[in-house]
């Protein structure tokens, strides 16, 4: 399996993985089958709000790496996540303002771990995901950061505008890059501070900008209209980080 992920086969195997605990983004499931076992696997991830694919045998035949699948595989992560009060309490432990970095629909791999790196570098205390039509931790993103990620805590989320809430209660104010926002010199960015950076293509969706309190824009003096992702959300990082050090003098 590509990204290094564990893929587990099998119906006792997987139900044995969902209720020992352990990290599961997505389970596989023949389609159209109902028997009782498969039914037990659906309760549990239901229950931990795993992400569902009804495939044909077809698929699960091509994806399974022993051949006794059994119509059920489940993809785990390749690090376990964090939660959203973990990474306040990291921010709490180094008596710091709460700076957190949250991606709307980041689905390459490789932008993911790049973040993940300069979350790191930065001193952000954590980065938060949602559970679908986003990577996870894959392999591959564990590689791209460069060890960062055993050390920068990442929280997966069913809703991200409902972890923004979450956090506005805790004190934090949300800036989202945005082509059409303020200049990013202009605004106001110490303090608590949630930083959003959009998918590759679509970026920052509607309801999520909404939901935010300002909206940044980054200089650009070249001939296309946009940056990579991870590149982004490293220019914004790091004037979070500027503006951070200055008012500290």
């Amino acid at each position: 399996m590509s990204d290094n992920q564990t893929m587990i086969e099998g119906r006792n195997a997987v139900l044995e993985a969902f209720r020992s605990g352990k990290t599961i983004d997505r389970l596989y499931v023949l389609d159209g089958c109902k028997d009782g076992p498969v039914q037990t696997i659906l309760r549990e991830a239901r229950k931990q709000d795993v992400i569902l694919n009804f495939v044909a045998k077809e698929r699960l035949d091509q994806m399974s790496e022993t051949g006794h699948h059994q119509g059920v595989i489940a993809q785990t992560a390749a690090y376990g996540y964090a939660s959203v009060e973990d990474i306040l309490e990291n921010a709490r432990r180094k008596g710091e303002p709460p700076f957190v970095i949250l991606l709307d629909g980041i689905e390459d791999p490789h932008n993911l771990g790049a973040v993940i790196r300069t979350a790191n570098q930065a001193g952000a205390h954590g980065v938060i995901i949602p559970k679908r039509r986003a990577v996870g931790l894959t392999g591959t993103v564990a590689r791209t950061s460069a060890g960062a990620l055993n050390y920068t805590p990442v929280a997966k989320v069913t809703n991200l505008t409902a972890a923004i809430e979450q956090l506005k209660k805790e004190g934090l104010w949300f800036v989202c890059a945005d082509m059409a926002g303020e200049l990013m010199y202009d605004l106001n960015l110490t303090g608590p501070i949630g930083l959003v950076v959009g998918g590759e293509g679509d970026g920052v969706s509607k309801l999520v900008k909404e939901n935010c309190d300002m909206a940044a824009r980054i200089p650009m003096k070249g001939d296309i209209d946009s940056l990579n992702a991870s590149v982004a959300a490293g220019v914004l990082a790091y004037e979070i980080v500027r503006q951070r050090l200055h008012a500290n003098k």
